[in-house]
């Protein structure tokens, strides 16, 4: 099967579904809608039926290895006063993991400024939280760690999070979400001025444009195009946002190669190119298409 590793596999009450080819038509169209079923039997998945690529227990330590080289520091520097939202979190590891004493020993510079540590928010689709989230959420005291579940992060309002100083997102809503330009303006909305975000994406066109698709005889995972069917690098577009700060780390050494995004909010009147989804293909993470549109057009709500 061409789709392994971090890619898909078949799921077992999904198989009828598997017996054609799946490629997705325009948005709205039958193949679109089956595509987007079964994604949403992923995200929905549990136990054996969870397929290979579809991570829900990161740790820490595979935030700091995968995210930009500006993850751990700006994390090890926040105060009590501050706050980490985790979009994608799954069991929500990571933030346990960021509470332990040995998060301290191995980041001794700054312990005394951080105290108790930031405040942390994680997120996700479906709820995944294990007794050892409940253990440690009552021990810790009253919302020093959240999880909130069953809502995408654009069903969120401001009045609801607040805003955070430290955002990340390791194969969560910008590795999966239809409408990525809603995606970044929901993030930067949540961010604080001069706080970062922190994200991925594995096997895209690079910044400087010297790989090729992972996959034999597809496509990048995550392809953006002009208005005419010119490329545009994710890299790119993500610079061309009103606002940001965009540094870009890309990792051939992986399979499938990443690219991690640092991205900086500098100033308030934020603006993101609008684009238009364009293909959409399920998967751990999905193969996603998208258009800037022309001057005349606009995005649909997804």
């Amino acid at each position: 099967m061409k789709k392994t590793g971090m890619r898909i596999v078949v799921l077992l009450i999904l198989q009828t579904l598997w017996l054609e080819t799946s490629h997705s038509g325009d948005p709205g169209s039958p193949q679109f809608n089956e595509e987007l079923s079964k994604q949403e039997a992923i995200y929905q998945s549990r136990g054996e039926q969870v397929p290979e690529g579809y991570v829900i227990d990161r740790s820490l330590l595979s935030y700091t290895f995968t995210l930009s080289s500006a993850f751990d520091r700006a994390l090890a520097n926040l105060g009590p006063k501050d706050r980490w939202l985790d979009i994608g979190a799954g069991t929500g590891r990571a933030i346990l993991d960021y509470y332990t004493s040995r998060y301290d020993i191995m980041h001794l510079e700054g312990q005394e400024r951080r105290g108790k540590k930031a405040q942390a928010v994680a997120i996700s689709i479906e709820d995944r939280r294990t007794p050892l989230w409940q253990e440690n959420a009552a021990s810790l005291g009253a919302n020093q760690i959240q999880y909130l579940f069953s809502r995408r992060l654009r069903e969120y309002s401001l009045e609801e999070l607040g805003r955070f100083q430290v955002i990340t997102d390791v194969l969560g809503g910008f590795s999966y979400s239809l409408n990525l330009s809603l995606f970044m303006e929901k993030v930067l909305g949540f961010l604080e001025l001069n706080g970062s975000f922190f994200t991925i994406l594995q096997d895209v066109h690079s910044d400087d444009g010297t790989n090729k698709p992972y996959y034999a005889d597809s496509p990048f995972l995550t392809e953006i195009a002009n208005a005419d069917g010119s490329e545009v690098r994710v890299c790119s577009w993500l610079k061309s946002i009103a606002c940001v700060e965009v540094t870009c780390e890309f990792r051939a050494q992986w399979q499938p190669p990443v690219e991690a995004y640092s991205i900086r909010k500098v100033c308030n009147d934020v603006t993101v190119p609008a684009l238009v989804s364009t293909h959409f293909e399920a998967g751990t993470p999905p193969e996603r298409g998208f258009r800037l549109p022309g001057a005349h057009a606009s995005p649909p709500p997804y």
